[in-house]
């Protein structure tokens, strides 16, 4: 019964010509027509019994070589498929599963695998838009070989390729204020005042777990950790705008994708030179692993997408919780006069802002009209602002960033 479902169309033709013959057969008496249509019949039920008893076994292993890639670059897949059996195979229709952005379903015949023999499959995917994309799982049909039936065994292993952000390299500028003390204190440490002594404080986002004093955790109901001396370090927040109203254009090409690629290369760039970076959006503070900040990073823009929020309220309360970072780099859409202001106030003495503002009105030809105030109010509150326009590479302003005495 499994061999009779797996008929294909030529399969079901086939009886449905043969059945019709062999009622013209009785009916005119002829038996040449009758002997024909037990021919034509024969056929495809032969082909089902075949398929359907076959008891060799595959198996198959998947490779996806880099499984990180830039968008717009290839990506190589090897598929291996192995015959475990004694037996050599038919016919093989090979069938990987990808999804639409990386490109058609790649499809191979194999003609004939002998008993433990080996076959080895390459196929290049790339895609244009971000995201984590599943590769798999792989399916082998098996086909006689007149194409009467077609039985289907698939794999359950599925591989996962991550589209990046594109990434450009950025010159290297001097950013004053972005040096801030990673501890609490300069003077006292545990190794001088003992466990029991340390003055403990309530547990901050970015804290290291270690540092957790459980004494005073138990005894004030919420974590708390040692007040310890560190070195200073070097610790700054990105902030990436991701509001769909504040974006214009659609696709690749559209203003958040370039807002998205602008945080990945300025994130890159910083967290090379030593930077403890943060990354924040309008929804709020996310969440980095420390031990390889900058995979993390891209993996994370890999997959964000456009919020439905209004406003960039809860971006800005994110910042101004996290304390202790010299250096505020905020990548902005559309932004009004109101929600400059409190990225204005954001600012004070020992740190550094650079606001990235997206020229989103050069992505549709209409004139965003509140960006003048919004760069103006950022410029006299001490933020060096880089205007970035349809088609400029962010590597062309990003010089505009440098610290320069004359504006100290």
């Amino acid at each position: 019964m499994t061999g009779l479902k797996a008929l294909t169309s030529r399969g079901r033709s086939f009886l449905a010509s043969g059945a019709a013959a062999l009622v013209c057969a009785f009916v005119l008496g002829e038996s040449d027509l009758l002997r024909v249509a037990v021919l034509i019949i024969a056929m495809p039920l032969l082909a089902t019994m075949v398929v359907a008893r076959t008891r060799y076994r595959l198996r198959s292993t998947r490779r996806v070589a880099p499984s990180r890639v830039e968008v717009g670059n290839d990506s190589v897949v090897t598929l291996r498929l192995e015959n475990v059996t004694r037996l050599p195979t038919g016919l093989l229709l090979v069938e990987d599963t990808v999804q639409y952005a990386l490109g058609s379903r790649p499809r191979f015949v194999l003609d004939k695998v002998e008993a433990q023999g080996v076959r080895e499959i390459d196929y290049k995917v790339r895609s244009d838009l971000r995201g984590r994309f599943p590769v798999g799982p792989l399916s082998v049909r098996i086909a006689d070989p007149f194409g009467l039936v077609e039985l289907t065994r698939s794999f359950t292993i599925i591989d996962t390729l991550v589209v990046t952000p594109k990434v450009i390299p950025l010159p290297a500028v001097r950013l004053s204020g972005e040096w801030a003390g990673g501890g609490d204190s300069r003077t006292r440490s545990v190794a001088a005042a003992g466990d029991d002594d340390v003055a403990p404080r309530e547990y901050r986002q970015g804290d290291d777990l270690r540092r957790v004093h459980w004494r005073s955790t138990a005894r004030h109901g919420e974590l708390m950790v040692r007040r310890e001396e560190q070195q200073w370090q070097s610790r700054g927040a990105l902030l990436l705008d991701t509001r769909r109203h504040a974006h214009r254009g659609s696709g690749p090409s559209s203003s958040f994708e370039v807002a998205v690629s602008a945080a990945a290369s300025i994130g890159v760039h910083l967290s090379r030179d030593g930077l403890g970076l943060r990354l924040v959006t309008d929804q709020g503070a996310q969440h980095l692993a420390e031990s390889s900040l900058s995979w993390s990073l891209i993996d994370t823009l890999s997959v964000v997408r456009q919020s439905t929020s209004r406003s960039l309220d809860h971006g800005i309360g994110a910042l101004r919780q996290g304390g202790g970072e010299g250096l505020i780099v905020a990548v902005l859409g559309s932004v009004d006069a109101e929600e400059a202001m409190a990225l204005a106030r954001l600012r004070h003495t020992g740190v550094t802002g650079v606001a990235v503002m997206l020229d989103v009105g050069t992505w549709d030809g209409f004139p965003d009209e509140s960006a003048e105030t919004a760069r103006a109010l950022l410029t006299r509150a001490g933020w060096r602002v880089l205007n970035l326009p349809a088609g400029t590479s962010l590597a062309a302003v990003w010089p505009e960033a440098a610290y320069k005495r004359s504006a100290a």
